[in-house]
């Protein structure tokens, strides 16, 4: 593994305690240049993973708290006159940092929802007919809040289609939350992480892992975990070609983590159910908190070729 990225995970780890894998997982959605969507509880630590990955990677962050009378300008930006020289000047608003917490966003309305995820799409904003571009790197961490909790705006299909991953904290294990209890305060550890990589690594790593290199057989993997999915009646929809895409972007990444030039079938597999937990669903009316289940079974049901 490159040492600035063994960095990264290693000062992560000391403030998300016993969460290896979804720190990974997360750096892998970073470095393959997507977004990650993060629906759980409150209080497991998903503001906290958030904050600790951008301090440790030195980035300009903003959290922005989504609400039910948020506006797009809020997060956009808005352009005010300026009664001194007669002309109207733009005021950016939070959207415009390298990394952005975008906290309980399906609290915010679906108009609200929409201009978030345009900015994440296009990767740039356009107001009163001017395109503004989005600084980069660009990564969004959005949190979602279980769908049966009241307040609650559902992202539509097309929408969640937007994140590469989605992942869950879940609660720590007895060791971890020992050590939670009896440690240093969060907040006061994100305080003293100092940053473990320049912004010009960061981007020179997301360009590293579009080489990183994927067999034909493990092309004809891929495309047999999508044909399943579209082939079987377990299944309200298929697997989209993004999301096909989206498993091999992700695979690279995690390759890359491990140090390795060359994508291997675990790859596949590791990041297989954060790609697919928020597009697959079950015919059988499966809540999405059980898209992990849903992706273990795909992977059982596809032999490697």
């Amino acid at each position: 593994m490159p040492n600035p990225l063994h960095a990264v995970i290693t000062q992560t780890e000391q403030v998300i305690l016993g969460k290896p894998r979804q720190i990974r997982l997360a750096l892998a959605c970073l470095l393959a240049r997507g977004h990650l969507l993060i629906e759980d509880l409150p209080g497991v630590g998903k503001t906290m993973l958030a904050h600790a990955l951008a301090k440790t990677l030195g980035l300009q962050f903003q959290r922005i708290q989504f609400t039910s009378d948020m506006l797009p300008a809020d997060i956009l930006g808005v352009s005010i006159y300026q009664r001194d020289t007669g002309e109207f000047k733009f005021h950016a608003g939070p959207i415009f940092a390298q990394m952005i917490l975008a906290d309980e966003v399906n609290r915010a309305t679906p108009k609200t929802q929409s201009a978030l995820l345009e900015a994440m799409e296009e990767q740039q904003v356009t107001s009163e007919g001017e395109t503004r571009p989005l600084p980069v790197p660009f990564f969004v961490i959005a949190t979602q809040n279980p769908t049966n909790q009241i307040g609650t705006f559902p992202l539509p299909e097309s929408q969640l289609d937007r994140f590469l991953m989605r992942i869950q904290l879940g609660y720590p294990d007895a060791q971890a939350e020992r050590g939670l209890l009896a440690g240093v305060e969060r907040r006061d550890l994100i305080a003293k992480l100092a940053p473990q990589m320049e912004t010009a690594e960061l981007l020179a790593l997301q360009q590293q892992v579009k080489q990183v290199f994927v067999s034909p057989a493990l092309l004809d993997y891929v495309q047999a975990i999508l044909r399943h999915s579209r082939e079987s009646a377990r299944y309200v929809h298929g697997l989209s070609p993004r999301a096909g895409l989206s498993l091999l972007a992700s695979a690279r990444a995690w390759a890359l983590l491990d140090g390795r030039s060359a994508v291997m079938p675990e790859d596949i597999q590791a990041v297989l159910p954060g790609v697919t937990s928020h597009r697959l669903q079950s015919v059988q009316d499966v809540q999405i908190s059980d898209g992990d289940k849903l992706a273990r079974e795909l992977i059982e049901a596809v032999a490697i070729p």
